[in-house]
């Protein structure tokens, strides 16, 4: 349903307005309101269990706010307006999800080879030929700093976590989706593959799409080399709120006591999260 909002940017793709969130007795978000705009590499961070999950989880729609409303932009329609998440159906949801790439933190990659499961989703959403599917499928596994001729034909439980890792990242790229999710890219890696991945994530972002429209990144993070490397706007939240929405080198200058703790304790909450 289309949604029209004069407070809404013209160029924002998703928009979260006094977004709260409560599970049992235990308040999750509360007021949540900033705005991702299209081009955006925008990252969430806070200490663990302060709602940054929760709010990415809002922003796809596999949660609904109790309080306040998330809006994206349909790109599946001409005009590509602002749509309430919640007041979409699911053949909404996914129509809107046909233009998105969610990289979860467990890579969420089924049981099958790398080939199946990066070219699943090609088959199901396109007209691409069996030639051109594989052609894709070679292409995105290079561009996760793979080898097409070692990987394809692996099944998923022979994989290394950085390798499975390059892999949803590949399936994820393969549909040269307008904009990307994150969820903790590069928990339990170790410093090299981890590097890997930060050059992944930024060069990703970066790459022009088929139609050359600008990519939009999210990431949740506790990875402050990440942070460091690409230099995203920073989203932070403490408790459930918004403490702070700014620019990369502005959140590292930051007096705020929160900020200048987290930033203290960010190889210690990262090093500490599971595979």
């Amino acid at each position: 349903m289309p949604e029209d909002d004069a407070t809404a940017s013209p160029t924002a793709e998703i928009v979260c307005q006094a977004v709260g969130r409560v599970f049992g007795t235990r308040r999750a978000l509360e007021d949540i309101t900033t705005t991702i705009e299209a081009g955006d590499l925008a990252a969430i961070v806070g200490s663990s269990g302060c709602g940054k999950t929760v709010l990415l989880h809002h922003m796809i729609g596999l949660h609904q706010p109790d309080e306040g409303r998330v809006l994206a932009r349909d790109h599946g329609d001409p005009a590509e307006p602002l749509v309430d998440l919640a007041a979409c159906d699911l053949d909404g949801l996914e129509r809107l999800r046909l233009h998105w790439s969610v990289v979860f933190q467990r890579n969420a990659l089924f049981t099958g080879t790398v080939e199946e499961n990066i070219s699943l989703w090609l088959r199901e959403h396109t007209a691409m030929t069996d030639e051109q599917i594989r052609r894709r499928v070679r292409d995105s596994v290079i561009a996760a700093t793979l080898d097409p001729d070692d990987v394809l034909r692996k099944q998923r439980d022979s994989l290394s976590g950085g390798m499975a890792k390059r892999v949803a990242i590949a399936r994820a790229i393969a549909t040269d989706p307008v904009v990307m999710f994150y969820d903790e890219p590069t928990t339990g890696l170790d410093p090299v593959v981890s590097a890997r991945i930060h050059d992944l994530v930024f060069e990703i972002h970066h790459s022009p799409r088929a139609d050359r429209r600008r990519r939009t990144t999210i990431i949740v993070t506790h990875d402050r080399d990440l942070l460091r490397r690409i230099r995203p706007r920073i989203i932070m939240l403490d408790a459930g709120r918004l403490v702070f929405d700014g620019a990369y080198e502005a959140f590292i200058a930051s007096d705020l006591p929160v900020a200048r703790q987290y930033l203290e304790q960010m190889p210690v909450l990262n090093a500490r999260q599971p595979q």
